[in-house]
């Protein structure tokens, strides 16, 4: 589990782990355990799903306030696939979102990338871009066929 001091992270050891800790904490609606997740680089990105380009710390956590103000988001990653070469690492996968409606609790899709670089105070977040993706599960790699073009 990825340690925290003050409103940093500790040496995260892997992609995987940052990527843990952002879910986790975008489910417990912990602001800045999310951004402890984050590069403190200006040039990080964020696109939430339907949304513009932000960019930067202040920016991003900005973006993230109003959508963690009222608690946690109930988000689950789901297919993640993972790549990752010398200090980086890109992670594509499914968000799985429950939502509250008239009706009950509905299941919203969000297609997903991170991107992680490896820095001296361990891995960070540097992108993280979603696009809405319906309310049907999306396939999953199994489900695809073998020639898509």
């Amino acid at each position: 589990m990825a340690r925290t001091r003050g409103s940093r992270a500790v040496l995260l050891a892997s992609a995987d782990e940052v990527e843990a800790q952002f879910y986790e904490a975008m489910q417990q609606g912990d602001l800045s355990r999310l951004m402890a997740t984050w590069s403190d680089d200006e040039e990080i990105v964020c696109v939430h799903p339907g949304g513009v380009r932000v960019v930067g710390p202040q920016a991003i956590r900005a973006s993230f306030e109003p959508m963690l103000a009222d608690g946690g988001v109930p988000v689950a990653p789901e297919q993640v696939r993972r790549l990752q070469a010398m200090g980086a690492a890109v992670h594509h996968l499914v968000e799985r979102v429950t939502v509250q409606t008239p009706g009950g609790p509905a299941q919203l899709y969000v297609m997903a990338t991170n991107v992680f670089v490896r820095t001296a105070q361990g891995w960070r977040l540097v992108a993280h871009h979603a696009s809405p993706a319906g309310t049907e599960p999306p396939p999953t790699l199994q489900e695809w066929p073998s020639t898509v073009h």
